[in-house]
């Protein structure tokens, strides 16, 4: 690679051996990094009309001047190769392909394999059996949908430890929002299953069906002179009937993803209306990265093949994508991806942007969302520009600040602390580059210790040359002031001046009188010149938010290392002791309390259970 990359690139003797079979190419420059990858149908035409006398595209032109390498991968068929591009682009991440920053999974709603199911909020794997109803494009919408099952059905909705233990009805019975299946006597299976089957209607959006099925239960109920039966199906009817009138987004259109489309400034917005079991369940939009010099058509393709072909997101397929009405007549080309596409994903989508009706209001609804996703976006990046030019100026900072760093120390009395470093650059967090370091082998509760080790284990790679090692930041905040100031200050005395990576300039953050917002001071390393900041400063604000932000992902770290101690065995951490052992002190003792309690003698007398190993559980609990 570095001897191919040193030479020109010889296009026409490389297309020469090329094969015309589908596949996936990879573009790389002089420093050996993929700077693009793209798939085709008969490789030796695509690749070649990147090298023709005659390229329109200015960002093709500036592409093409970078190449040095270009590596080939033949596949079977077109959808193979665009199932593997999906994969190279989220692999590599190339700077000159449109990429979608889409890692979050997606929320359901889970009705459970049980003998008695349960109606359960799922997001992640789908290891629990059952029916997955979804997807729903946030965690408040699954949440809000529950509670309305909870009042149509009464199915239960408590976990399954919670189920099990009850010996009588609780609270939800009362509420007549369960049946009570976890106590004998109360209902029968088939009518709660009854209710179950109605629930699993309700959310395939087969209202109607499921309202006339109610009626004909309760006539049914009615004619047996079973008028408590009867009475409550009526009630069932008449809130699913309110539900019906209060849902004004609902609609004929069982399935529909609705796309809308909005670009200014370098900025792109797409943003997606979930249309599930007819009714807008909600939407999202997304900011992809996109090159410059890259047409809409190629920005909304891309999304369109790193959303659906996105594996780690289980989603639901809708039957019908509605594209924006601009810019969508080169996607809707079917001699090109679409087709690709339909094949990769193993299912018939109709994707169209020429509609009328009602699918014509969601399309323009899209594309309001849209621009409004543009304008808020636009509006926050020109305000953090802003914020950071006025740093600079406050810093007196000779260059322009591309990244900056915050750290900040979490625990409870000295316990399970971690520390925390949240990334900004000039677009605001970049959550992609946060990291947490469990701080171990220090005092308890000493946060000098904890914020030395921190800045070791991020800084030590920089340090060591190593290339995988995250980028110096221009400017590091130290939250806490001058003591934990000067543990930054220890660490880069050091710092070799022969190293390209220049040490920030560090700053230390302190809170104020009263730890008010408002009131901190910025504290400069060397001099600990002060720098006071007026509350309206454009500079404080941002200050305040990198620490906030570092404050905040500092906690939540330590709250689940915290959580997560609470839920393991002291056990676990004692040599020698492994899941069987544990298992035998624990039956043979009657639990982790009569364990600690217990002497040298009582705990060598279970099976499996040395004297030595005894003395090494006895100590171990003594030595907490």
């Amino acid at each position: 690679m570095t001897k191919q990359a040193k030479e020109a690139f010889d296009a026409k003797r490389f297309l020469q051996s090329l094969t015309h079979q589908p596949g996936v190419y990879r573009m790389y420059d002089a420093s050996g990094d993929i700077i693009y990858v793209g798939k085709a149908k008969d490789l030796r035409k695509r690749v070649g009309s990147y090298f023709r006398s005659q390229v329109d595209s200015p960002k093709t032109q500036t592409l093409v001047k970078q190449i040095c390498t270009i590596e080939v991968t033949v596949t079977n068929t077109e959808a193979e190769a665009l199932i593997l591009e999906n994969n190279f682009i989220k692999k590599y991440r190339p700077r000159y392909n449109v990429l979608l920053r889409d890692d979050k999974s997606y929320p359901y709603i889970l009705v459970s394999d049980h003998q008695h199911p349960r109606l359960a909020f799922h997001r992640g794997t789908r290891r629990e059996k059952g029916r997955y109803f979804g997807p729903f494009p946030n965690g408040v919408a699954v949440r809000n949908s529950l509670r309305l099952l909870q009042k149509l059905f009464p199915v239960r909705q408590c976990e399954d430890s919670y189920y099990r233990a009850r010996s009588r009805p609780c609270l939800q019975y009362q509420l007549k929002r369960c049946l009570a299946p976890c106590v004998k006597g109360y209902c029968s299976d088939d009518e709660y299953n009854e209710q179950v089957e109605l629930a699993k209607r309700f959310l395939e959006g087969k209202n109607q069906e499921v309202i006339e099925q109610l009626v004909g239960k309760m006539e049914q109920s009615s004619a047996a002179l079973d008028f408590e039966r009867a009475a409550r199906f009526r009630d069932q009817i008449g809130a699913l009937r309110q539900v019906q009138e209060r849902n004004a987004v609902t609609g004929n259109q069982q399935e529909l993803d609705v796309i809308g489309y909005a670009r200014q400034g370098g900025i792109a917005a797409v943003h997606l209306l979930f249309v599930r079991d007819g009714a807008v369940q909600g939407s999202r939009s997304y900011f992809p990265k996109v090159p410059a010099n890259t047409e809409d058509a190629e920005v909304l393709l891309a999304f369109l093949l790193q959303f659906y072909l996105n594996d780690q997101v289980e989603r639901r397929l809708p039957r019908e994508i509605i594209l924006p009405e601009q810019n969508a007549a080169n996607v809707l080309d079917p001699e090109q991806e679409l087709k690709a596409l339909e094949q990769a994903l193993a299912q018939k989508i109709r994707m169209t942007h020429n509609v009328r009706g009602e699918r014509k209001q969601y399309q323009v609804l899209a594309q309001k969302n849209a621009m409004n996703a543009l304008d808020s976006k636009a509006n926050q990046a020109s305000t953090m520009m802003m914020r950071v030019r006025a740093l600079e100026q406050e810093l007196d900072f000779g260059r322009p600040i591309t990244r900056m760093e915050c750290f900040d120390i979490s625990h409870t009395m000295g316990q399970e602390t971690v520390a925390s470093c949240v990334v900004f650059d000039q677009q605001g967090p970049k959550k992609s580059d946060y990291r947490r370091y469990n701080i171990k082998g220090i005092t308890p509760g000493d946060d000098y210790a904890a914020m030395a080790q921190a800045l070791q284990r991020r800084f030590d790679p920089l340090k060591h040359g190593k290339v995988d090692a995250a980028p110096m930041p221009d400017i590091l905040f130290i939250d806490g002031g001058k003591g934990q100031l000067s543990q930054a200050e220890d660490y880069f005395a050091d710092w070799p001046t022969e190293s390209a990576k220049a040490a920030p300039l560090l700053v230390g953050v302190a809170k104020g009188e009263s730890r008010k917002p408002g009131l901190e001071t910025l504290i400069l390393a060397g001099s600990h010149a002060t720098i006071p900041l007026a509350a309206d400063a454009p500079a404080l604000h941002l200050v305040q938010h990198i620490r906030d932000e570092s404050h905040r992902f500092a906690i939540t770290g330590h709250r689940q290392r915290r959580a997560k101690v609470r839920r393991t065995s002291r056990l676990e951490d004692i040599p020698g002791i492994g899941a069987k052992r544990r298992q035998r002190l624990l039956q043979n003792l009657g639990g982790l309390q009569q364990v600690k309690q217990a002497s040298i003698e009582q705990l060598a007398a279970v099976p499996g259970v040395s004297h030595e190993l005894a003395e090494t559980i006895y100590h171990a609990f003594r030595d907490e």
